[in-house]
This record gives C-alpha cells, structure tokens and sequence, in this order.
C-alpha cells in the first residue's frame, strides 16, 4: 500500500511541477531606423535579342501634325527629327515656368541679401513682386457671359509684352470695322484705340501690352474682350502671388531691423529648386511633341500627314534598322505600367557582366494569347551596341517606370495591411525599447502600437512612405513570435529511479 501512495504522490508532483514550470518564450523583434533614400519601380520582362526590326514610331502626346520632315526611303541618323505635333501649349507651359523660376531665384536673392538691403532695395524688391504678379500671363478671355460659354470655339486675341501701370484692375477690348480695317478701343486701366493686325502687334494703349489677331476664320470681332491683371487663372499666378507676398513678408520684417533666418533663407531655396524641376518637366514636356529617330534606319512608310490628328496611338511612319533590339514579352498587367521613351536596363544571361541601357521604343497595340494569359511584345532599342551581343541572345529587361528620390523609405517587412485595406507599422516607445542607433532586436512580452502610414512606390525590397513617418523614427521591421517551451518528464522512469535510489527509503515509508 506504501509503494501505491509513493507513485500516487510522485505523479502528482510531476504534475504539479509541470503546471507551475509552463513558460511561454517572449516574442523577438527586430527594430530599425527610418531612412531617406531612393525608391526605383521597374517592370521586368524577358525575351531575346533581334535584329533586322521594323519599328512603328508613335507620338506620347496628342495634337495636330505640323511637320513631317521625312518619306519612305530616306536614310535617317539616330536623334534626327521626324515629326513634330502642335506645342503651342507645352511652349507657354515653359514659359510660365521660367518665368516661376525667374520669381522664385529673385525671393531667394531677397532673403541672402536681407541684413544688407536698406529700405529702398527692400521696396524694388516688393514692386518687382508686384511687377510679376500683374504679369501673371496677361490673357484676354471673352467678357460676356454668353460667350465665355462657347470660347472654346472662339480664338482668342493674342496678348503680349509686359504690363508697366503697376495697378490691378480690367482693361475691356471692343472691336469694330475702320477706314484702316478692323479696329479695337480700349477702356479700363488705359484708353486708346488702335488698327488690328494678324502680322502686327498693336498697342493696348500705355499699359505695355500688344494684341494681335489669331491666324484662322474662327475668331468673332463682334465679341468684346477683356484683360484681367492680375490674371489669377495663370499656372504661374499662385507662384508670383506667393512670392510677392514673401516680399512683403520680407520689408516688414526688415523695417522692424530682423534679419532674415537660415529656415527662411532654406525655403526659399527649396522654392527655387521645386521652380527648376518644374521648369525641366516643363521642357521634358515640350520634347515629346518632337519625335526624333530612336536609331538610324530606313523609313519604310509614311501614313500621315501635316494637319492630321495624332495621339499615343497613331503611327507615323515605320523605320527598319539592322542595329540590335530586345524584344520582350509583358503580360496585360504590367503593359499597363509602362510608356513608350521610357529608359531600361538589359542584362544577358550569356554575358553576365554586359547591362545596356535602353528605351522603349514600340509596344504592341494588340496582345497574344497564350494559355489564357495576355501577352504584349515590347521592342527596346539599345542606347549602345556590343560586339558580344548576337540576334537571338536570352535577355531580361528592367523597365523604369517611376523613380522617388530623397524620400522616406522602409523595408517592405515593415509594412503590415490592416482588414480594411490601409497600411500600418508596428513601433515600441522608447521606454520600451530604450535608445536605438542601428538595427538591433530585442524581447518582449508587450505588444508594439500600430501607426497608420500612407505608401507610395515600392521597388520589391523598401517601399517610399509619403506620410505618417520621418526620418529617424524607430520602427519594427521583423517579429519572431515565442513558442511554448514544456518539458514532460517520463513518469515510469521517475519512479523506477525513486525506487532504486537507496532502496530503503520506500521501506521505510511503509514502517
């Protein structure tokens, strides 16, 4: 009966001790600090290298047809122009943007200068402001309601110059037939009257503007016209105002004897550097509407021609080259991401140490199917060409679609989906996770906190975060959840082992 009650009281404690002794590991997080960086996003796609290609050259913009410069069988050079669409809007679109620019470089020049600028500098600088914002691209636009209804079929008097009164307000355009031929009065900020001409920019009277006809049968001189200044539906009008009033920011402050401060001297650099990047889309803008030979060739056909229509899919003309090319193939998802002149890298598999750049330079109109997939064919012209390189060659081509620099970026471990679809972090407090300077893990029975952030591109390996994080904030970008750690003795040897360490013991407890 003793040797019953000793087993019964040995299994009991294994219990016991096994109940009290279950532990659960702490979860493992790995944290990290928050960058700025580059985010890059491609589209890859593989295929082979080809030569003797016929190449459709297609427009990335829309407009009318204003030149054609080439027909079939005329040699062409890499770079030479072919065609050109109508730029009359992406011009003014440079124009402006200088223009911004110009503003922006002058605030900038303003706020160096402001411990040394004496009243009077302080004053030019408030009326070149001024100057600029009343020459916000002075337009004429129609001044009767039911006319600006229907301006889109009207053509609009051509306005120059610069405006020199140095007041807001409307100068009104009326038309009407003379001796001379059509006329036009003026009233408002100045008066005058003066002969119109499709050849001659006649004045607005002393205001330093000029008027000429538009080229075309389509503009009504019943219709009167007015000048607004500033014009406040100008693309450059926010800038200038903006500056002007930094301008006027700038004398008050310097009349009160501040100086102007590093922060003050760093945005307006910043504004000058978001002025130049716009004015160099501007310009990238306007040299898509000139389509140039992407390598040199034989032009093949010519279907267009001046005064037509073109779009992004309107061919040309086709040019057939010997030079090398990759053809690679992109499902009907990623076809969708990318544009023609876009640049991209190329890699061979037989050349491991070979990367040439590249553009696209046709993509299929229409796609294949292949075992229920859609696939388009995309042609990329090499940048240079390799003797290494031979028709046929295995290739993988990265195209750049999108490129984010000097931005916040974290791994993509780090971004986490909540259930409705928005994207979170995890983070710890400081007084959690104490100091961090580099990526280092931890141990923790807590659980981290969810911050909300807003992504942008994503490269496959870190992803730009546009809000909801800074550089140097700490964030979680791995966790290693702990797994129950349990040991289970064996009980029968437990016993046996009892029984057999000193023998005597059992006996006495049955005495």
């Amino acid at each position: 009966m003793s040797v019953i009650i000793l087993i019964v009281i040995i299994i009991f404690g294994f219990w016991l001790h096994g109940k009290l002794t279950n532990t659960s590991a702490d979860t493992k997080y790995t944290l990290a600090l928050v960058s700025k960086g580059t985010v890059i996003s491609t589209v890859s796609g593989s295929g082979q290298v080809s030569t003797s290609n016929s190449i459709n050259i297609m427009p990335t913009v829309s407009g009318i047809i204003t030149s054609v410069k080439v027909k079939p069988g005329d040699m062409v050079y890499t770079g030479q122009n072919l065609f050109s669409i109508d730029a009359t809007d992406a011009q003014k679109g440079v124009r402006d943007a200088e223009t911004s620019l110009q503003s922006a470089e002058l605030a900038l020049k303003t706020s160096q200068a402001q411990n040394s600028n004496t009243d009077i500098d302080q004053q030019t600088a408030v009326n070149n402001a001024y100057n600029n914002l009343l020459n916000s691209s002075p337009d004429a636009v129609p001044n009767n309601q039911n006319d600006i209804s229907t301006a889109t079929n009207l053509a609009s008097p051509i306005i120059t110059g610069n405006y020199v009164l140095g007041k807001e307000g409307t100068i009104n355009i009326h038309f009407y037939p003379s001796s001379g031929g059509l006329s036009f009065s003026v009233s408002g900020l100045t008066n005058g009257s003066s002969i119109a001409s499709t050849s001659i920019a006649s004045p607005i009277g002393n205001s330093g503007l000029y008027l000429t006809l538009p080229a075309g049968n389509n503009f009504n001189s019943s219709t009167d016209w007015v000048i607004n200044i500033p014009n406040k539906k100008a693309s450059n009008y926010l800038s200038n105002y903006n500056n002007y009033q930094s301008a006027l920011q700038t004398q008050k402050e310097a009349s009160s004897g501040s100086t102007v401060t590093e922060l003050n001297i760093e945005t307006k650099q910043l504004a000058v550097t978001q002025a130049e990047n716009a004015l160099q889309d501007a310009k990238d803008t306007l040299a898509k509407y000139y389509i140039n030979a992407p390598f040199s060739g034989t032009i093949a056909s010519v279907p267009v021609s001046v005064g037509d229509n073109a779009s992004s899919g309107t061919t040309l003309g086709t040019i057939i080259t010997n030079q090398e090319l990759a053809v690679v193939v992109l499902n009907e998802v990623d076809v969708a991401k990318i544009n023609l002149g876009e640049k991209s890298t190329i890699t061979f598999d037989a050349i491991p140490d070979l990367t040439i750049a590249g553009v696209v330079s046709e993509i299929d109109s229409v796609g294949s199917v292949s075992q229920g997939v859609v696939n388009y064919n995309v042609k990329i012209s090499f940048a240079t060409q390799d003797t290494r390189v031979k028709s046929g060659m295995s290739v993988t081509a990265d195209i750049i679609t999108n490129v984010a620099q000097d931005v916040v970026v974290i791994p993509n471990s780090a971004v986490k989906t909540a259930s409705d679809g928005s994207s979170y972090v995890q983070i710890f407090d400081a007084s959690v996770s104490g100091p961090v300077t580099a990526t280092q893990t931890f141990t923790t029975a807590l659980l981290p906190k969810q911050i909300p952030v807003q992504v942008g591109l994503s490269d496959g390996t870190s992803t730009e975060i546009t809000s909801g994080l800074k550089e140097g904030d700490v964030i979680i970008v791995k966790s290693v959840a702990g797994t129950t750690a349990k040991t289970t003795p064996n009980i029968l040897s437990a016993v046996a082992g009892n029984a057999n360490k000193g023998g005597g013991g059992a006996g006495r407890l049955g005495n």
